[in-house]
Protein backbone atom coordinates (compact mmCIF):
# COMPACT_ATOMS: atom_id res chain seq x y z
CA UNK A 1 0.00 0.00 0.00
CA UNK A 2 1.35 3.53 -0.52
CA UNK A 3 -0.16 6.42 1.11
CA UNK A 4 -0.61 10.03 0.98
CA UNK A 5 -0.83 13.67 3.02
CA UNK A 6 -4.38 14.46 2.26
CA UNK A 7 -3.89 17.77 0.65
CA UNK A 8 -1.66 19.99 2.76
CA UNK A 9 -2.92 18.34 6.22
CA UNK A 10 -0.04 16.17 8.27
CA UNK A 11 -2.40 13.25 7.93
CA UNK A 12 -1.70 10.69 5.58
CA UNK A 13 -4.18 8.18 3.80
CA UNK A 14 -3.78 4.76 2.03
CA UNK A 15 -4.11 5.15 -1.79
CA UNK A 16 -6.90 3.05 -1.45
CA UNK A 17 -9.56 3.22 0.86
CA UNK A 18 -12.75 1.74 1.61
CA UNK A 19 -16.32 2.67 1.50
CA UNK A 20 -19.77 1.50 2.28
CA UNK A 21 -22.50 3.56 0.38
CA UNK A 22 -24.73 0.96 -0.88
CA UNK A 23 -23.50 -2.37 1.23
CA UNK A 24 -23.50 -2.60 4.49
CA UNK A 25 -26.65 -2.63 6.17
CA UNK A 26 -29.38 -2.82 2.68
CA UNK A 27 -26.80 -4.94 0.24
CA UNK A 28 -24.99 -7.29 1.71
CA UNK A 29 -24.88 -9.58 5.34
CA UNK A 30 -22.87 -8.18 8.26
CA UNK A 31 -20.46 -11.07 8.52
CA UNK A 32 -19.86 -9.84 4.67
CA UNK A 33 -18.89 -6.51 5.83
CA UNK A 34 -16.85 -7.94 8.52
CA UNK A 35 -14.77 -9.65 6.41
CA UNK A 36 -14.85 -6.69 4.04
CA UNK A 37 -13.15 -4.94 6.88
CA UNK A 38 -10.94 -7.36 7.88
CA UNK A 39 -9.32 -7.80 4.50
CA UNK A 40 -9.33 -3.75 3.73
CA UNK A 41 -7.07 -3.72 6.68
CA UNK A 42 -4.80 -6.56 6.19
CA UNK A 43 -4.32 -4.81 3.04
CA UNK A 44 -2.76 -1.87 4.18
CA UNK A 45 -6.25 0.08 4.08
CA UNK A 46 -5.53 2.80 6.54
CA UNK A 47 -9.70 5.19 6.02
CA UNK A 48 -13.28 3.87 6.07
CA UNK A 49 -15.74 6.39 4.35
CA UNK A 50 -19.15 6.42 5.76
CA UNK A 51 -22.20 8.72 6.08
CA UNK A 52 -25.19 9.25 8.20
CA UNK A 53 -27.30 9.10 5.11
CA UNK A 54 -26.01 5.38 4.10
CA UNK A 55 -29.14 2.95 4.80
CA UNK A 56 -30.09 5.74 7.37
CA UNK A 57 -27.70 5.03 10.01
CA UNK A 58 -27.30 1.35 9.11
CA UNK A 59 -23.60 1.77 7.57
CA UNK A 60 -22.21 3.15 10.29
CA UNK A 61 -23.89 0.60 12.99
CA UNK A 62 -22.51 -2.04 11.08
CA UNK A 63 -18.88 -0.37 10.66
CA UNK A 64 -18.98 0.40 14.33
CA UNK A 65 -20.01 -2.86 15.40
CA UNK A 66 -16.70 -4.42 13.75
CA UNK A 67 -14.44 -1.74 14.39
CA UNK A 68 -15.14 -2.22 18.44
CA UNK A 69 -14.67 -6.23 17.94
CA UNK A 70 -11.42 -6.08 15.74
CA UNK A 71 -10.09 -3.66 18.46
CA UNK A 72 -7.78 -2.22 16.31
CA UNK A 73 -5.26 0.13 17.19
CA UNK A 74 -6.66 3.69 17.37
CA UNK A 75 -4.03 5.23 16.09
CA UNK A 76 -3.62 3.38 12.76
CA UNK A 77 -7.37 4.05 11.34
CA UNK A 78 -9.07 6.74 10.11
CA UNK A 79 -12.81 6.73 10.14
CA UNK A 80 -15.41 9.38 8.48
CA UNK A 81 -18.99 10.25 8.47
CA UNK A 82 -20.90 12.76 6.38
CA UNK A 83 -23.61 15.25 7.38
CA UNK A 84 -26.40 16.98 5.30
CA UNK A 85 -29.21 14.27 4.42
CA UNK A 86 -30.28 12.84 7.78
CA UNK A 87 -31.09 9.38 8.11
CA UNK A 88 -34.18 9.96 6.64
CA UNK A 89 -36.41 12.69 8.77
CA UNK A 90 -38.13 14.73 6.39
CA UNK A 91 -39.33 17.50 9.09
CA UNK A 92 -37.35 20.59 9.55
CA UNK A 93 -33.80 20.33 11.12
CA UNK A 94 -33.66 16.97 10.13
CA UNK A 95 -31.07 17.23 7.65
CA UNK A 96 -28.80 20.42 6.16
CA UNK A 97 -25.92 22.18 7.63
CA UNK A 98 -27.05 24.05 10.57
CA UNK A 99 -25.33 23.63 13.81
CA UNK A 100 -28.01 21.82 15.13
CA UNK A 101 -28.01 19.40 12.77
CA UNK A 102 -24.26 19.04 12.61
CA UNK A 103 -23.61 18.68 15.87
CA UNK A 104 -26.64 16.24 16.14
CA UNK A 105 -25.45 14.33 13.43
CA UNK A 106 -21.74 14.10 14.71
CA UNK A 107 -22.95 12.61 18.55
CA UNK A 108 -25.13 9.89 16.55
CA UNK A 109 -22.27 9.36 14.13
CA UNK A 110 -19.89 8.82 17.18
CA UNK A 111 -22.49 6.55 18.77
CA UNK A 112 -23.13 4.03 15.68
CA UNK A 113 -19.41 4.31 14.97
CA UNK A 114 -18.67 3.75 18.64
CA UNK A 115 -15.63 5.32 18.93
CA UNK A 116 -14.55 8.74 20.74
CA UNK A 117 -13.84 11.38 17.79
CA UNK A 118 -14.14 11.32 13.58
CA UNK A 119 -10.80 11.92 11.81
CA UNK A 120 -12.54 13.40 8.49
CA UNK A 121 -16.20 15.19 8.67
CA UNK A 122 -17.61 16.41 5.82
CA UNK A 123 -20.64 17.76 4.77
CA UNK A 124 -22.42 15.60 2.10
CA UNK A 125 -23.60 18.54 0.36
CA UNK A 126 -23.70 22.28 0.55
CA UNK A 127 -26.67 23.99 1.65
CA UNK A 128 -28.28 26.88 0.40
CA UNK A 129 -30.60 27.83 3.62
CA UNK A 130 -27.27 28.11 5.92
CA UNK A 131 -24.93 31.10 6.21
CA UNK A 132 -21.74 29.59 5.29
CA UNK A 133 -19.89 31.19 8.48
CA UNK A 134 -22.74 29.04 10.83
CA UNK A 135 -21.33 26.13 9.17
CA UNK A 136 -17.75 26.93 9.24
CA UNK A 137 -17.63 27.94 12.87
CA UNK A 138 -19.35 24.61 13.94
CA UNK A 139 -16.90 22.28 12.57
CA UNK A 140 -14.59 24.44 14.12
CA UNK A 141 -15.92 24.26 17.12
CA UNK A 142 -16.09 20.55 16.72
CA UNK A 143 -12.65 20.29 16.42
CA UNK A 144 -11.57 22.59 19.16
CA UNK A 145 -14.01 19.65 20.81
CA UNK A 146 -12.15 17.22 20.36
CA UNK A 147 -15.05 15.31 18.38
CA UNK A 148 -13.11 15.81 15.24
CA UNK A 149 -10.41 16.25 13.88
CA UNK A 150 -10.44 17.27 10.02
CA UNK A 151 -13.55 18.62 8.50
CA UNK A 152 -14.62 19.05 4.36
CA UNK A 153 -17.21 19.08 1.91
CA UNK A 154 -18.69 16.22 -0.91
CA UNK A 155 -19.89 17.41 -3.91
CA UNK A 156 -19.66 21.18 -3.50
CA UNK A 157 -18.61 23.59 -6.17
CA UNK A 158 -15.02 25.42 -6.34
CA UNK A 159 -17.22 28.83 -5.74
CA UNK A 160 -18.81 27.17 -2.27
CA UNK A 161 -15.59 25.53 -1.24
CA UNK A 162 -14.04 29.08 -1.90
CA UNK A 163 -16.43 30.50 0.15
CA UNK A 164 -15.73 28.20 3.31
CA UNK A 165 -12.25 28.89 2.67
CA UNK A 166 -13.34 32.84 2.77
CA UNK A 167 -15.30 32.70 6.14
CA UNK A 168 -12.21 30.44 7.81
CA UNK A 169 -9.37 33.25 7.05
CA UNK A 170 -12.36 36.39 7.96
CA UNK A 171 -13.05 34.52 11.82
CA UNK A 172 -10.29 33.04 12.09
CA UNK A 173 -11.77 29.56 12.10
CA UNK A 174 -10.34 26.18 10.50
CA UNK A 175 -11.06 25.86 7.08
CA UNK A 176 -12.28 22.56 5.28
CA UNK A 177 -9.23 20.87 4.34
CA UNK A 178 -10.62 17.85 2.02
CA UNK A 179 -13.05 17.55 -0.55
CA UNK A 180 -14.97 14.28 -1.52
CA UNK A 181 -15.96 14.22 -5.26
CA UNK A 182 -17.01 11.94 -7.83
CA UNK A 183 -14.21 10.93 -10.19
CA UNK A 184 -13.55 8.65 -13.06
CA UNK A 185 -12.65 8.12 -16.29
CA UNK A 186 -16.36 9.71 -17.49
CA UNK A 187 -16.67 12.22 -14.59
CA UNK A 188 -13.55 14.25 -14.97
CA UNK A 189 -14.12 18.38 -15.63
CA UNK A 190 -15.40 19.20 -12.09
CA UNK A 191 -12.15 17.39 -10.99
CA UNK A 192 -9.71 18.23 -13.49
CA UNK A 193 -10.36 21.55 -14.43
CA UNK A 194 -13.21 23.51 -11.50
CA UNK A 195 -10.83 22.31 -8.61
CA UNK A 196 -7.65 23.01 -10.47
CA UNK A 197 -7.16 26.35 -8.65
CA UNK A 198 -7.88 24.98 -5.08
CA UNK A 199 -5.32 22.34 -4.84
CA UNK A 200 -2.89 24.85 -5.79
CA UNK A 201 -3.95 28.30 -3.47
CA UNK A 202 -5.87 26.21 -0.37
CA UNK A 203 -4.10 22.47 -0.70
CA UNK A 204 -7.59 20.49 -0.64
CA UNK A 205 -7.04 17.08 -0.34
CA UNK A 206 -9.21 14.99 -2.04
CA UNK A 207 -11.38 11.34 -1.30
CA UNK A 208 -12.52 10.61 -4.37
CA UNK A 209 -15.87 8.23 -4.83
CA UNK A 210 -16.77 6.40 -7.63
CA UNK A 211 -13.97 5.36 -9.71
CA UNK A 212 -15.43 2.26 -11.31
CA UNK A 213 -18.28 5.05 -12.52
CA UNK A 214 -21.09 2.72 -10.09
CA UNK A 215 -19.62 -0.86 -11.72
CA UNK A 216 -19.59 0.31 -15.40
CA UNK A 217 -15.50 0.53 -16.01
CA UNK A 218 -15.91 -3.20 -14.41
CA UNK A 219 -16.87 -3.63 -17.70
CA UNK A 220 -19.79 -6.38 -16.07
CA UNK A 221 -22.51 -4.55 -18.26
CA UNK A 222 -20.29 -4.46 -21.69
CA UNK A 223 -22.64 -7.90 -22.27
CA UNK A 224 -26.21 -6.62 -20.51
CA UNK A 225 -27.42 -6.27 -16.50
CA UNK A 226 -26.78 -9.28 -14.35
CA UNK A 227 -29.41 -9.62 -11.99
CA UNK A 228 -27.54 -9.26 -8.71
CA UNK A 229 -26.01 -5.99 -9.08
CA UNK A 230 -26.11 -2.34 -7.73
CA UNK A 231 -28.00 -1.15 -10.42
CA UNK A 232 -30.96 -3.53 -9.76
CA UNK A 233 -31.14 -3.11 -6.49
CA UNK A 234 -34.56 -0.75 -5.54
CA UNK A 235 -34.58 2.28 -5.94
CA UNK A 236 -31.22 2.88 -8.61
CA UNK A 237 -33.24 4.07 -11.34
CA UNK A 238 -31.29 6.88 -11.47
CA UNK A 239 -28.13 5.40 -11.42
CA UNK A 240 -29.03 3.03 -14.21
CA UNK A 241 -30.57 5.20 -16.60
CA UNK A 242 -27.71 7.86 -16.14
CA UNK A 243 -24.79 4.28 -15.91
CA UNK A 244 -25.49 2.72 -19.09
CA UNK A 245 -25.53 5.02 -22.02
CA UNK A 246 -24.74 3.02 -25.23
CA UNK A 247 -21.61 5.40 -25.68
CA UNK A 248 -20.43 4.60 -22.54
CA UNK A 249 -20.69 0.66 -23.13
CA UNK A 250 -19.20 1.09 -26.37
CA UNK A 251 -16.25 2.96 -24.82
CA UNK A 252 -16.03 0.14 -22.18
CA UNK A 253 -15.33 -2.58 -24.27
CA UNK A 254 -12.19 -0.50 -26.25
CA UNK A 255 -10.91 -0.06 -22.77
CA UNK A 256 -11.10 -3.32 -22.47
CA UNK A 257 -8.63 -3.83 -25.66
CA UNK A 258 -6.22 -1.83 -23.77
CA UNK A 259 -6.55 -3.49 -20.41
CA UNK A 260 -6.36 -6.76 -22.13
CA UNK A 261 -3.07 -5.30 -23.68
CA UNK A 262 -1.54 -4.14 -20.50
CA UNK A 263 -2.55 -8.10 -18.70
CA UNK A 264 -4.94 -6.58 -16.76
CA UNK A 265 -8.66 -6.09 -15.78
CA UNK A 266 -10.33 -2.88 -16.34
CA UNK A 267 -11.11 -2.80 -12.83
CA UNK A 268 -7.37 -2.47 -12.00
CA UNK A 269 -7.03 0.10 -14.86
CA UNK A 270 -9.90 2.25 -13.74
CA UNK A 271 -8.66 2.74 -10.00
CA UNK A 272 -4.75 3.60 -11.62
CA UNK A 273 -5.89 5.84 -13.31
CA UNK A 274 -7.83 7.40 -10.98
CA UNK A 275 -4.76 7.03 -8.32
CA UNK A 276 -2.32 8.32 -11.27
CA UNK A 277 -3.63 12.13 -10.82
CA UNK A 278 -1.42 13.68 -8.44
CA UNK A 279 -4.71 15.86 -6.87
CA UNK A 280 -6.05 12.17 -5.35
CA UNK A 281 -5.13 11.61 -2.13
CA UNK A 282 -7.20 8.35 -1.83
CA UNK A 283 -9.44 6.20 -4.11
CA UNK A 284 -12.50 4.63 -2.13
CA UNK A 285 -13.28 1.33 -3.20
CA UNK A 286 -16.26 -0.19 -2.76
CA UNK A 287 -17.30 -3.94 -2.77
CA UNK A 288 -20.04 -6.65 -2.21
CA UNK A 289 -17.67 -9.30 -1.89
CA UNK A 290 -14.33 -10.62 -0.51
CA UNK A 291 -12.91 -11.42 -3.73
CA UNK A 292 -13.51 -7.88 -5.62
CA UNK A 293 -12.05 -6.13 -2.86
CA UNK A 294 -8.60 -8.62 -3.12
CA UNK A 295 -8.60 -7.73 -6.98
CA UNK A 296 -8.79 -4.14 -6.51
CA UNK A 297 -6.41 -3.64 -3.74
CA UNK A 298 -3.96 -4.73 -6.29
CA UNK A 299 -4.35 -1.72 -8.95
CA UNK A 300 -1.71 0.26 -7.41
CA UNK A 301 0.44 -2.69 -9.00
CA UNK A 302 -0.27 -1.12 -12.30
CA UNK A 303 0.82 2.37 -12.04
CA UNK A 304 4.08 1.90 -13.52
CA UNK A 305 2.94 0.51 -16.45
CA UNK A 306 0.49 3.96 -17.10
CA UNK A 307 3.25 5.71 -18.98
CA UNK A 308 2.44 9.01 -21.03
CA UNK A 309 1.50 6.86 -24.15
CA UNK A 310 -0.76 4.79 -22.42
CA UNK A 311 -2.41 7.38 -20.38
CA UNK A 312 -2.82 9.08 -24.18
CA UNK A 313 -4.16 6.51 -25.67
CA UNK A 314 -6.82 5.89 -22.87
CA UNK A 315 -7.93 9.76 -23.62
CA UNK A 316 -8.30 8.77 -27.07
CA UNK A 317 -10.98 6.35 -26.37
CA UNK A 318 -12.77 7.84 -23.91
CA UNK A 319 -12.41 11.09 -25.70
CA UNK A 320 -13.47 13.53 -23.10
CA UNK A 321 -10.22 15.13 -21.74
CA UNK A 322 -11.03 18.39 -20.44
CA UNK A 323 -9.71 21.54 -21.81
CA UNK A 324 -8.95 24.41 -19.71
CA UNK A 325 -10.15 27.76 -20.22
CA UNK A 326 -8.60 30.56 -22.15
CA UNK A 327 -8.27 33.65 -19.64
Amino acid sequence: MEYRRLGNAGVQVSVLSFGSWLTFGKQIEDNTAKDLLAKAYEGGVNFFDNAEAYAHGESERVMGKYLKEFNWDRTTYLVSSKVFFGRGGQLPNQRGLSRKHIVEACEEALQRLQVDYLDLFFCHRPDKNTPIAETVWTMHNLIQQGKILYWGTSEWSAQEITAAHTAAERYNLIAPTMEQPQYNMFHRQRFEVEYNELYKNFGVGTTIWSPLASGLLTGKYNNGIAEDTRLTMQGMDWLKDRTLAEDRINTCKKLSDIAAELNTSMAKLAIAWCAKNPNVSTVILGASKVSQLEETLQSLELLEKLTPEVMDNIDQVLGNKPEFPMF
